[in-house]
C-alpha cells in the first residue's frame, strides 16, 4: 500500500526526521489557510499524487506570497499531472500540500528497501540527491553506500556512522545526519514499511538535515497491525480494477499487453508473464488467484481481466498442487456458464489429476483451447491475441 508525501511526512515527524512546516489542502481556500499559517514569504505548492516526478510535469511550484499561493494552487489543483511514473494518462491531482521554503545548501538521498537476495534490508544514500536515483544507479553507481541491516539486530550506530560520512557531512551536520537516518530507520521498521524514501534529504544552510520529500510503501500483510495506516488508502489513487481485486483477496496488477493471465501462485504467474513475452506477446496483467481457484474466484478473476478493453486472449496457467485439477476445470465451466467471455480463453493445467481435467475440458459444451504445456499454452494464447 501506497501514501501521499504529507502522510508520509506525519509518520516521518512522528518517529524523529525533522521535516518542514506544512498543511495539505484539499481546496484553494484552505491552500489559502495553510499559507496564512506558515506565514512567511516563501511557500512550496505541492501536487500529492502517487507517482514520482512531480516536478518535471508542473506538479511542484513555489511562491513568493499567499495571493501567489492561492493562484498556483487554483493551476494545480485538478490538473491532469503526467509524470515518467505515471504514464502517459496521467493522474488528477485532488489534494496539495503546502510547505514553508527551505534554504537549502545540499540535496541528498536516502532510502531503505528489502534486499532478498542476502534476506536483510538495505539503507542506501548518495550524494546525488534530487534526481531519479535509478539513473544515479546506471550511470555512477559508485555514488550510491549501502548498509545491510539484519532484521533482528536493526540499524546499527555503526552503520549510522557510515550512512553519515557517505553522505560527506561535516561538522553538526554529522550528528543532524545520524539522528535523521536512525529515525528514518525506526520508522520503517515500527510501521513494517516495504520502502522508506526520502529523495532530496536535504542539508539546510543552518545544518539541518531534513526530509524535503517522503516517500513510504507498506507491507499489505502486516497492515493488520497499523489501522492508522489502512485508513490513509486513498483508493482514487488506485485502479478501479485492483481495488476490486484486493477486496476479493486477489492480488491483479494492470499492465499494458493483449494477454490475459488468470494463475495461482505468485511465482508462476512471474514465470507465466516471462514466457508470453518469449513467446512474442505481451501480458495483459498479473492475477494471482490463489491456492483456491474455485467457480467463484475464477469467474471474479474473468469479471477484473475482461474490465481491461485492451485483452484479446486469456490464458489460465493453473498448477494443481494444492487445488486438483479436476476442481479447476470444472470451476472454469462453471464460471463461463454464469458470465459473458468473448475472447479466446486458453487453458493449462498441470499437477494433481490433471488427466481428469484434461478429460473434463474435453468434453464441455465450452470453446477451449486446451494446451498441452506452459510453452504450447504461452504459444497459443499469443496467437488467438493477434
Amino acid at each position: 500500500m501506497k501514501i501521499h508525501e504529507y502522510q508520509a511526512k506525519s509518520l516521518f515527524k512522528e518517529a524523529g526526521v525533522p521535516v518542514p512546516e506544512a498543511y495539505p489542502a484539499f481546496t484553494v481556500e484552505e491552500a489559502v489557510e495553510a499559507a496564512e499559517k506558515l506565514g512567511g514569504d516563501l511557500f512550496v505548492v505541492k501536487a500529492q499524487i502517487h507517482a514520482g516526478g512531480r516536478g518535471k510535469g508542473g506538479g511542484v511550484k513555489l511562491a513568493r506570497s499567499v495571493e501567489e499561493v492561492k493562484d498556483v494552487a487554483a493551476q494545480i489543483l485538478g490538473m491532469n499531472l503526467i509524470t515518467h511514473q505515471t504514464g502517459p494518462g496521467g493522474k488528477e491531482v485532488n489534494r496539495l500540500l503546502i510547505e514553508e521554503g527551505i534554504a537549502i545548501a545540499r540535496e541528498l538521498y536516502a532510502s531503505i528497501v528489502l534486499d532478498r537476495s542476502v534476506e536483510k534490508y538495505v539503507f542506501m544514500v548518495s550524494i546525488e540527491g534530487g534526481v531519479e536515483i535509478e539513473k544515479v544507479a546506471a550511470e555512477t553507481p559508485e555514488r550510491i553506500h549501502k548498509e545491510w541491516i539484519h532484521p533482528e539486530l536493526g540499524l546499527t550506530s555503526y552503520q549510522a556512522r557510515n550512512l553519515a560520512y557517505a553522505l560527506q557531512l561535516e561538522g553538526e551536520q554529522v550528528k543532524s545526519g545520524i539522528r535523521s537516518l536512525t529515525a528514518l530507520w525506526k520508522a520503517f521498521e515500527k510501521w513494517d514499511c516495504s520502502l522508506a524514501e526520502i529523495n532530496p534529504l536535504v542539508v539546510t544552510e543552518s545544518d539541518e538535515v531534513m526530509a524535503l520529500d517522503a516517500k513510504m510503501n507498506f507491507d499489505d500483510n502486516a497492515l493488520f497491525r497499523h489501522g492508522n495506516i489502512a485508513e490513509m488508502r486513498d483508493l482514487s489513487e488506485e485502479l478501479p480494477s485492483e481495488t476490486e481485486a484486493s477486496s476479493h483477496n486477489l492480488n491483479y496488477i494492470k499492465l499494458d499487453g493483449n494477454v490475459g493471465c488468470m494463475v495461482n501462485g505468485a511465482g508462476l504467474a512471474m514465470s507465466t508473464m516471462d514466457i508470453i513475452k518469449l513467446s512474442g506477446g505481451e501480458p495483459a496483467n498479473f492475477l494471482d488467484v490463489g491456492g483456491v481457484a474455485s467457480a467463484d474466484t475464477v469467474a471474479k478473476g474473468f469479471k477484473i481481466i475482461l474490465s481491461d478493453s485492451g485483452v484479446k486472449s486469456i490464458l489460465i496457467n493453473i498448477f494443481g498442487g494444492i487445488v486438483r485439477c479436476d476442481r479447476v476445470a470444472q470451476g472454469v465451466i462453471d464460471a463461463l456458464s454464469t458470465i459473458e467471455v468473448k475472447v479466446p480463453v486458453v487453458v493449462r493445467l498441470e499437477g494433481t489429476n490433471a488427466t481428469e481435467a484434461a478429460d473434463i475440458l474435453e468434453n464441455s459444451p465450452l470453446d477451449f483451447i486446451v494446451a498441452a504445456s506452459l510453452k504450447d499454452g504461452a504459444e497459443k494464447a499469443v496467437e488467438a491475441a493477434s
